[in-house]
């Protein structure tokens, strides 16, 4: 499974903005569903890390760097939810998105280099991606802004205290900083 399973593992997540988009489920259903998966992950993220929860699929799903701190599922699910409770679908759908599918992309870009910034190429696919997810709900200015936000989280690794922000954790927000925005503008 390994890095392909991680991959899908991360698109996974674009069901739920598209489950609006499709009319599945209302803003508010996804907001809970969410929120409910989330809540779900950080108690079984706390098993797995303090309570001795044991899963293949950990095996299979986690980073080796992530054995012992809190996984990126988890922290893509604690961005997430702030995100789709504090904006509309205009600016959450999007943000959510560029998570889901942006992040991996840049992900098969990279190769999983270790740098403090990406490479341009990787910094280019990862805008080009994220602005072609924003472009259908929003106008280009916002598509622009929103796909910088994602692209600056997902390029460029601050340390805090010793650790690597993941962009897991950044990239949500700095979309929809962008998108929303561009958008009062």
């Amino acid at each position: 499974m390994g890095e392909l399973g991680r991959r899908a593992v991360h698109a996974s997540g674009a069901l739920a903005p598209l489950s609006h988009v499709a009319g599945i489920l209302t803003w508010p259903q996804v907001r809970y569903a969410w929120t409910a998966i989330a809540v779900l992950t950080l108690v079984m993220e706390a098993l797995r890390l303090y309570g001795g929860l044991e899963l293949a699929l950990y095996d299979r799903l986690t980073r080796e760097y992530e054995q012992e701190s809190v996984a990126g599922y988890a922290l893509y699910m604690i961005s997430g939810t702030p995100v789709l409770w504090l904006t509309s679908p205009t600016v959450g759908v999007p943000a959510i998105l560029m998570l889901a599918l942006g992040d991996p992309v840049s992900g098969l870009l990279s190769s999983d280099e270790l740098r403090s910034v990406k490479r341009p190429r990787v910094l280019v696919g990862m805008f080009a991606v994220c602005f072609a997810l924003a472009i259908p709900f929003v106008p280009p200015l916002a598509a622009v802004a929103g796909a910088l936000g994602a692209t600056v989280a997902d390029g460029i690794k601050p340390i805090v205290r010793g650790y690597v922000v993941d962009d897991n954790l950044t990239i949500p927000p700095l979309a929809a900083a962008g998108l929303a925005l561009a958008l009062a503008a």
